[in-house]
């Protein structure tokens, strides 16, 4: 057989077109200009604001850590020395240990309180109920911790509390719940916790909203249902929201000051101080100010170490969608 197409009536291979140069980026115009610059003016005030209120106090904090001062004679320097001091008072080593048991009691009640409202108020119900339940849910986080101390502190009376009053109606004791040291502790993370537990609770509302309808028919098709869905389903879908909602929950615990100042003033002894009324009291009672400044940054380097760790954790527990 024998080739029909004559070699000359071929067609030549196409050569590849070179490419078009890169077109010229216009010049920015005065449009652009304009918009960057009203949003550098929207944005002024907050970066103002983080400066001054933020990172100056920090940047103040550190350096006067290093000097002796009582406001009245001219501060003089002290190097580490406040920090010797800082390690070596009893009462801050005792402030530090109430301030982790309190956090780590108050957080874990919170998200599981919080998580478990949520759940239950995401269920089969009116949609004017569930806005009635989130209202009152988030209602005491508007208060003023101060004044819900000073409320529960009558309340929590041991002599003439409503607490106390209702349990004598079943035939219990009067447990004294703001002088003894295992009660105060107790107290006061219940009443920490009724307070706060608000912001979670909304956190969890929304990031249940948040996960697709579909994963849990199809987990339901699968056979998993009540407990098992939740366990298997809902909590690793929402482990960001829960990441969110524990950072700021130990941030904030870590830093209680309120409610163990107004309930028992650190008491009964010091099993009730935390570490930011140390701060108080070295500073505006004891006029310390170098030693109160040390004791802050110590705070601030715990508050950091702790949220690098739960951002460390956090690749192996948190699953995105």
């Amino acid at each position: 057989m024998t080739d029909t197409q004559s070699p000359d009536t071929r067609v030549p291979a196409r050569r590849p077109r070179p490419a078009a140069p890169p077109a010229a980026v216009p010049p920015p115009s005065a449009r652009s200009r304009g918009t960057r610059l009203l949003a550098t003016l929207f944005l002024a005030p907050t970066i103002v604001g983080i400066v001054v209120f933020t990172v100056v106090p920090i940047v103040g904090s550190v350096v006067l850590s290093l000097y002796h001062w009582d406001v009245i004679d001219s501060p003089s320097f002290a190097g580490g020395a406040n920090y010797g001091e800082v390690f070596g008072d009893e009462t801050v080593l005792v402030s530090f240990r109430n301030t982790l048991v309190f956090m780590v009691f108050a957080v874990a009640l919170q998200l599981l309180i919080a998580l478990t409202l949520a759940l239950a108020v995401n269920g089969r119900m009116p949609v004017w109920l569930r806005s009635v339940f989130r209202s009152a849910f988030f209602f005491p986080l508007v208060l003023s911790a101060a004044s819900i101390s000073v409320v529960m502190k009558y309340l929590f009376n041991q002599d003439f509390g409503v607490v106390n009053w209702l349990l004598g109606l079943v035939g219990i004791a009067p447990v004294p719940w703001l002088t003894s040291e295992n009660a105060a502790m107790a107290t006061v993370v219940l009443v920490y916790v009724w307070q706060q537990f608000g912001f979670s609770f909304l956190l969890f509302v929304g990031g249940l909203n948040n996960i697709p309808k579909e994963i849990h028919e199809a987990a339901s098709l699968d056979g998993a249902t009540g407990l098992r869905k939740h366990l298997s389903v809902t909590l690793p879908l929402l482990s960001p929201t829960l990441l969110v909602a524990s950072v700021v929950g130990i941030i904030n615990a870590l830093q209680v000051f309120e409610q163990p100042y107004v309930l028992t003033n650190g008491g009964p002894g010091d099993s009730t101080r935390t570490v930011v009324m140390v701060i108080y009291e070295t500073a505006f009672e004891q006029l310390r100010f170098g030693e109160a400044s040390a004791v802050g940054v110590l705070l601030f380097v715990l508050i950091m170490a702790v949220t690098a760790l739960q951002f460390r954790l956090s690749r192996r527990f948190v699953h995105y969608q």
